[in-house]
């Protein structure tokens, strides 16, 4: 029983050793929420998605197209397969 992976066991990591250092925990935090910001860009704004000039009225859509609900964890697949894809290719 002790060698199963079961929801009354203890809790214990499947990869050996330290899974992720500091930098790279970091770079995949910034891949995540810069693909929140572009799917939140994409259902609000208009034009100046960069925000390289102040927002204005005119850049914001009259009529929103899309919903913001599964963006966030569609980011979430993005981001972990990519790092998994990179790890893999590491090694």
């Amino acid at each position: 029983m002790t060698s199963e992976i079961d929801c009354w066991g203890p809790a214990r990591a499947t990869v050996p050793g330290a899974p992720l250092g500091a930098a790279e925990l970091h770079s995949i935090n910034a891949y995540w929420r810069a693909c929140n910001y572009l799917a939140a860009g994409m259902i609000y704004l208009r034009a100046n998605p960069l925000l390289r000039e102040p927002l204005q009225a005119g850049h914001v859509k009259k009529r929103l197209l899309g919903h913001w609900g599964s963006s966030p964890g569609l980011s979430f697949c993005y981001t972990t397969s990519t790092a998994s894809s990179a790890s893999a290719a590491r090694r």
